[in-house]
């Protein structure tokens, strides 16, 4: 995989939505920074995250997570964690699962450079060493 030259950061990609004032971005984006190795593969200015919470700080709140990728399909996360700290944690961790399963999606299954020997396609390599020293 290439370099990119300018990587997103939670710090420059977060976004504050409904729920939450533009000072709790500061330690929202604190709790969030170890996304950042996850990120750092994106464009920053093709990366959004945007967190939210409905009702908050009463029985039932609901924390939303939403980010996106150019070309990648948008990542939903949500948490109804009663505590706003261990809510915002679970989105996060969510949020990296996801961002993990969809870069493994993205792989090529078969990478030929990893499975490259002398032998001939279908024989196992077993087979053709024994092959090999039935001959000698």
């Amino acid at each position: 995989m290439s370099a990119v030259a300018n990587p997103a950061t939670v710090a420059e990609c977060l976004r504050v939505g409904a729920g939450f004032s533009q000072g709790d971005r500061t330690w929202i984006a604190e709790q969030f920074a170890t996304l950042d190795a996850r990120l750092a593969g994106f464009h920053a200015d093709a990366t959004e995250l945007e967190v939210s919470v409905k009702d908050r700080n009463a029985r039932g709140q609901k924390v939303t997570l939403e980010c996106w990728v150019a070309g990648r399909q948008k990542i939903v996360t949500t948490s109804a964690e009663e505590d706003l700290h261990a809510a915002l944690n679970d989105v996060r961790d969510d949020l990296r699962r996801r961002l993990n399963d969809a870069k493994t999606r993205q792989e090529p299954r078969h990478n030929k450079h990893l499975r490259e020997t002398d032998q001939p396609e279908g024989v196992p390599a077993q087979a053709a060493e024994r092959a090999d020293a039935e001959t000698a």
